[in-house]
């Protein structure tokens, strides 16, 4: 039997190059519509997604072969897990390709929030040469504060240490002697909420994180904070934000995710003054989409060819052999 494996996001090439030369079938035609999608997933054995597809729970319902979805990326918030795992399809990540280009944005993202970069470039494109209204503040002395310090989160406190930066983090799954071995200090969220000059968002999406940037938690915050988010929308609740920032309390902040994606008209993030935004770029660098893609791949072919699944991310509610 022949395996057939499903591409419907503009993925590298390489990851097809991976399956083929593993004796799969692939369907991997570019980006496609969602009817698409639904239509070539009958006799689809395993699918291979970025973030525009969502596996939702239609989707899966559509793909009754279904084995495997392997996520090209870290965030699996567009697939529904409780369907996915009702059915005992393994969905897997790739947490290692893109760590380096997520963490440098982000980091270039807090660059360009301390020297208003992008306003300072906007001025001069409009034929201004206004040096007063773009200063800026140093990276060197000020504390940055790590919500999530895993692979990511540290990768960016490296390079802020290499700035000079006191870094603190907040992980409940980080022990304390592993982070300061990096460098940095394990504190609370409220002291990372009353101690840092910059906060840089890197959890995940749960229950306990969803919107967990608010009114009640920006009002903990310095007067003056910046905060970048590179990891995902949802743990911000955007009106609130807008709002701190509106009123001065919050100096600035740099985004490159958003509760929806693209965002809607009127989003009360964007056209601010003080606010950075960019289209969900962190993770896209020849280097990591390279990464991402291959991984996916070596995933697919391990779980379809040998039954060995790596990187699940449902683990806990599917059969012990995955």
């Amino acid at each position: 039997m022949t395996f057939h494996v499903l591409v419907p996001d503009s993925v590298n090439p390489k990851a097809v190059e991976v399956l083929q030369q593993a004796g799969l079938k692939v369907t991997a035609p570019g980006q496609m519509k969602r009817e698409e999608t639904l239509a070539a997933l009958a006799d689809a054995d395993a699918l291979i997604i970025r973030s525009a597809t969502k596996a939702d729970a239609a989707l899966i319902a559509a793909a009754p072969r279904l084995k495997a979805i392997a996520r090209a990326g870290v965030g699996v918030d567009n697939v529904d897990l409780d369907a996915a795992s009702a059915r005992e399809i393994a969905v897997m990540n790739t947490p290692a390709g893109n760590t380096v280009a997520t963490a440098e944005f982000a980091f270039g993202l807090m660059l360009a929030l301390a020297r208003h970069i992008p306003q300072a470039f906007d001025s001069m494109q409009a034929g201004k040469w206004d040096r007063k209204s773009y200063q800026g503040v140093e990276l060197r002395g000020k504390t940055l504060g790590i919500i999530g310090f895993g692979r990511i989160g540290q990768a960016v406190g490296k390079r802020a240490l290499a700035f000079e930066m006191r870094v603190i983090a907040y992980d409940p799954f980080i022990p304390a002697e592993a982070v300061a071995a990096l460098g940095a200090e394990k504190v609370t969220l409220d002291e990372i909420y009353a101690q840092s000059d910059f906060i840089s968002l890197h959890s995940v999406i749960t229950d306990e994180t969803r919107e967990m940037i608010n009114s009640a938690t920006l009002a903990k915050m310095k007067k003056g904070v910046r905060i970048v988010n590179a990891a995902r929308g949802a743990l911000i609740n955007e009106a609130d934000l807008a709002g701190a920032i509106r009123s001065g309390h919050v100096a600035g902040a740099a985004l490159d995710v958003y509760g929806e994606e693209p965002p809607p008209p009127g989003h009360p993030l964007i056209g601010l003054p003080n606010v950075i935004d960019t289209p969900h770029l962190a993770a896209s660098t020849d280097e990591a989409q390279v990464a991402v893609a291959i991984e996916a791949a070596e995933l697919i072919v391990a779980a379809l060819l040998k039954g060995e699944y790596k990187n699940v991310v449902n683990a806990d509610r599917l059969p012990s052999t995955r």
